[in-house]
């Protein structure tokens, strides 16, 4: 064990070092391959180069006994295949096992979105006259005008906004840079909150920064607290839908899909890597466009016959 322990940590250090690998995507690395090397435990197996093949499709098995969604699969064999990758380029072994094992493939989860009249009830729940309130109404409008990862927005910081541009500079997934333009709502939020309320929230700290967004401390907001942020303006709205802030990229997506919007341009204000992470998001837009056809196709709806 003391083997793989020292092999996990430098391709740990590889993944954070070289591939400029997100927090939440070496935790994920970490937890399979702490599962996996359970597994080989279990199984007799103390060197990675006795892995084969066959050693793969007993593992499979199990993970399937477990019950595991095949999401949930696809990923620890991916893990273990980009485990693998990097043993062998290293040298520490001849052979990567995973390479041939099928992944089973993965349902693609329906986004979870606002639609615009649940928008204004949370656009409407804030009292500006606070510098909380101010804060919240900036965060909402600017994470819904950009789409950006809650990573993303907590990183802001002021010299990234540039209001005459009415742009934001984002450092996305592996330091990836990208400018994305923000609208007029998010502009007077924005301009309110830095103009009024985050003066006197950064008088509360002990220290100057230049992250957008404060705590009720003066300090740089966290994801968490961003959660904690939304999950109370739901509550002050009254609604009963569930809120992350993820959804809000959804939304932002979802909207601008639904109003036109090319769906590469949607990829890159998105910083997607790949387009097929940008097509989930065209299920309403499919959706949309057949009620629209139904409507207006003289023979569509056979209801709308004389």
């Amino acid at each position: 064990m003391e083997c793989f322990e020292k092999c996990k940590n430098e391709f740990i250090n590889y993944l954070q070092v070289e591939k400029n690998a997100a927090v939440l995507t070496i935790e994920h690395y970490v937890k399979d391959l702490t599962s996996f090397f359970s597994f080989l435990e279990r199984q007799g197996i103390h060197y990675l180069q006795d892995v084969t093949y066959q050693t793969m499709r007993v593992f499979l098995t199990e993970l399937y006994q477990k019950q595991l969604s095949p999401r949930s699969i696809s990923r620890q064999v991916s893990s273990i295949r980009s485990f693998y990758r990097y043993l062998e380029r290293e040298g520490i072994v001849e052979t990567n096992p995973v390479h041939h094992v099928t992944i089973p493939k993965a349902g693609q989860p329906v986004p979870n979105f606002f639609y615009e009249q649940e928008l204004e009830k949370l656009f409407a729940v804030s009292d500006l006259n606070t510098p909380l309130g101010q804060r919240n109404q900036a965060l909402l409008e600017l994470m819904y005008a950009t789409g950006i990862r809650v990573s993303e927005c907590v990183g802001l910081t002021i010299p990234e906004l540039d209001f005459d541009m009415e742009t934001i500079l984002v450092s996305g997934k592996g330091k990836k840079e990208r400018y994305i333009p923000f609208g007029q709502f998010a502009h007077t939020a924005v301009k309110a909150y830095m103009n009024d309320g985050r003066p006197k929230l950064l008088k509360k700290g002990n220290h100057e920064t230049n992250r957008l967004f404060l705590n009720a401390k003066g300090t740089p907001l966290s994801p968490r607290g961003v959660r904690y942020v939304l999950n109370q303006m739901v509550k002050d709205a009254a609604m009963t839908e569930n809120i992350h802030p993820h959804k809000l990229r959804h939304t932002f997506a979802t909207h601008m899909l639904n109003n036109g919007a090319d769906l590469r341009a949607v990829q890159e204000l998105l910083g997607h890597e790949n387009l097929s992470s940008t097509q989930i998001y065209t299920h309403v837009t499919k959706s949309r466009l057949r009620n629209i056809y139904m409507d207006n196709h003289p023979r569509a709806n056979h209801r709308k016959q004389p």
